[in-house]
Parts: C-alpha cells; sequence; structure tokens
C-alpha cells in the first residue's frame, strides 16, 4: 500500500501499531479540515523504520505538497547539531565565542552552545530581520551588537529571533556548509527524505509549498507581520530562518524521526545525549513568544516530555518522548520508547498567528495523547519489534 505522497506504508498491525487507535487519530485530524478551521494538512505515522500512515486532507493539498514547519523544523536542526557533537566535531560546553569571533561583545563571552541549543543564552529577541537576515557580513555584525538581557543560564525563555541564527553559522564554521547545504548534502540527501528543505528559493515555492492561509479571515484585518506571517513573504521563506522556515512533507518528517535511530548516520549516543531532559522550567516571556504557566522540559533544541509532558508532548507517550510544536496547529515527535514517530503539518494560521483557545487547546492535546498511544510502552510484548 502507498500513502498519500507516494511512499510505500505497511498495515498497522505489522509494525505493532493498534488499528483502531489509529483509525480513531486519522478521523480526529480529518474532522479539523472537513468540517473545522483547518485549510489542510498532512500526517503521517512511523514505527521501526517503516511508515504505517500517511494522508492528507484539503483541495490545495497535491503529492509534492510541502509545508513550512514553522517550530517544527527545529527538531530537523537539532539533529544536524547532535550528529556534529556525534562526530567530535562540537562541544557542547564550548563558548560560542572561540567558535565565532566577534561574539563575545557586550559580555557574551560566556555563552555556551549549550546555552543557546536550550534557549538560555540571555539574548531571546535579539533583532536580526528580513533583509538583514539574507547577508553572513550582517548576521555577523548583529551578533557582536547583541547585548544579554540576563547572564547566561539564568533564565529560560525561547530564543525566536536569535538561537537558530547563531546554531546555523557554527554549523557553517564547523563544516564549511551552509546549515541547508549541510542537512541536504549529509543527512536528508542521503535519507532520501528530499522534501525537507531549508531555504527554498522563491521561483521554486509555488506549486510545491502550501501558502499559508488565514482561519479567521476578516476583510477589515490583516495578518500580524511580526509573527508566523512574517514567512508567508516568499523572500523571508528563501532567507532560510533555522527556527522556522525548514519546508517539508509529514511522511518525510516521521521518517526522519526514525532515522535517528535505524539509519546509522548518527553515532551511537548522540541522539540520546541530544534528547536527553536537563532540565524543566516554566519559559518565560509572553504567550506568542513560547511563554506560558506550563513547565516545558528542554533537550537540545528539542523539548522533552518529561514527567510533566509539557509545551504539546503527548501525556500518553513515555517521558523520553521529544520533539516540537509549532504555530499554529502543527507538532512533530518521536517516542524512543515506543518507536512511534509521529507529524501532523497545517497550512492554516489566526491572523494573529497563534491560537491558544480552549478548543485549539483541547484540539492539539486531544491529537498529541491519541497519537501518544499508538503503540505498547516499554517493556510490553511486542511481536513487531526488531528484536522480539
Amino acid at each position: 500500500m502507498t500513502g498519500a505522497m507516494g511512499r510505500a506504508i505497511v498495515e498497522a498491525g505489522d509494525a505493532g501499531v493498534a488499528g483502531e487507535r489509529l483509525d480513531a487519530l486519522l478521523h480526529r485530524i480529518g474532522r479539523e479540515v472537513e468540517g473545522g478551521p483547518l485549510p489542510s494538512a498532512q500526517v503521517a505515522v512511523a514505527r521501526h523504520g517503516r511508515l504505517v500512515a500517511s494522508r492528507a486532507w484539503g483541495a490545495s493539498v497535491g503529492v509534492r505538497t510541502r509545508y513550512v514547519t514553522q517550530s517544527v523544523g527545529r527538531s530537523v536542526v537539532a539533529a544536524a547539531v547532535w550528529k556534529l557533537i556525534g562526530d567530535g566535531l562540537l562541544a557542547v560546553d564550548e563558548p560560542v565565542a572561540e567558535i565565532i569571533p566577534g561574539f563575545d561583545a557586550n559580555g557574551k563571552g560566556a555563552v555556551t552552545v549549550e546555552h543557546v541549543l536550550t534557549h538560555t543564552a540571555g539574548f531571546p529577541l535579539a533583532p536580526l530581520g528580513f533583509p538583514k537576515m539574507l547577508d553572513r557580513e550582517q548576521r555577523l555584525a548583529a551578533f557582536a551588537k547583541w547585548r544579554l538581557d540576563y547572564e547566561p543560564g539564568a533564565r529560560f525563555q525561547f530564543h525566536l529571533t536569535s538561537a537558530g541564527w547563531v546554531i546555523a553559522e557554527i554549523v557553517e564554521r564547523r563544516t564549511g556548509l551552509t546549515l541547508g547545504a549541510y542537512l541536504r548534502e549529509r543527512i536528508t540527501g542521503p535519507l532520501g527524505l528530499d522534501s525537507i528543505e531549508l531555504g527554498v528559493p522563491v521561483q521554486d515555492q509555488a506549486g510545491s509549498v502550501a501558502p499559508m492561509s488565514a482561519t479567521d479571515r476578516r476583510d477589515d484585518q490583516e495578518p500580524d507581520p511580526w509573527g508566523p506571517w512574517y514567512l508567508a513573504d516568499p523572500r523571508v521563506l528563501a532567507a532560510g530562518d533555522p527556527s522556522h522556515a525548514v519546508v517539508a512533507k509529514a511522511e518525510d518528517l516521521a521518517l526522519y524521526y526514525q532515522a535517528l535511530r535505524t539509519s546509522g548516520l548518527w553515532r551511537p549516543g548522540a541522539v540520546a545525549e541530544g534528547s536527553r531532559l536537563r532540565f524543566a522550567a516554566v519559559p518565560h516571556g509572553s504567550q506568542n513568544h513560547g511563554g506560558g504557566g506550563r513547565r516545558t522540559g528542554m533537550g537540545l533544541f528539542v523539548t522533552v516530555a518529561g514527567p510533566e509532558a509539557g509545551s504539546g508532548m503527548p501525556a500518553t507517550g513515555s517521558p523520553a518522548t521529544f520533539g516540537n510544536t509549532g504555530a499554529a496547529y502543527q507538532i512533530g515527535f518521536l517516542d524512543p520508547d515506543s518507536g512511534v514517530s509521529f507529524v501532523l503539518l497545517s497550512n492554516g494560521y489566526p491572523l494573529s498567528g497563534y491560537d491558544f483557545s480552549p478548543r485549539a487547546v483541547a484540539m492539539l492535546t486531544d491529537i498529541a495523547d491519541l497519537a501518544g498511544s499508538l503503540a505498547p510502552p516499554a517493556g510490553a510484548v511486542d511481536q513487531a519489534s526488531p528484536g522480539a
């Protein structure tokens, strides 16, 4: 059997996935397109390196359609960094200034790679926008001008405008390749996951990338240009903001998570080290900037469920589940204990860019928890496991 995007799919039972729960999950998601606010959606489920489900809803979705993954794409960037760490090309305790000359200006000499990867570096909303982001020299000049809002390590606050660009520069310094090229040449290309791309040229976006669509369109209101909607500009998407501009099909992202376990591209221990829970804390800042009242677990540029299943991770999965959610209705994760990876992508956004309504929170919680319960927990007998 093949899915909506053309890849081979195994039967749920053959992969040890509960078929009735998978049906309930797909029905729940489809309802949000067919009778709810979402203009389109893609979903994929994989286990033990095999695709179990791949579905698409919405008239605008074709077999080649990719989505702007927003923060879900951080898991792709995170795993690229984990590969460098596993290959001995990067250490988390290295000061960033020893990698990027001049970064220590304005008191930033104590900032380490780990601070950047865990959103504790001290410059969460440091400015770097369009068109400055297009030019490397201008990016480096901006890094030098940035000032600390607090001492590195003192506060957990999502670095939405800054961390991704520092990570991209670190990758380029250590590999000689831009982050987009490193992903393509060393990871997604060898894995055959070619829909995953950072920095899609403007001329390649039409017909390939699902356009952002307002779920609450009103004639008297335009989208907020300072939130997720800034990526609706093809030039901004082409600039390749590492924290938000990865594009992909859901099934390729689900298989990317699987590749962390099955492909051999990552050295033993690298993924476990990158995805282990380092701390859990309530993120500072406004709700639109990732702040909130619920504790969130952090690994290296991924959120980790931990004992409290914060930041959109399923409460029904293991505490080791890791991934990222993305504005406004997107989620991707891997549960290392059950072996299940799950990805939901959509191109629907409120005009504000975010949806914190009780209905939206309940929808995403329901979907995440259904996905988290698809396969047996750790320790259960699983005839579909390669080691069974």
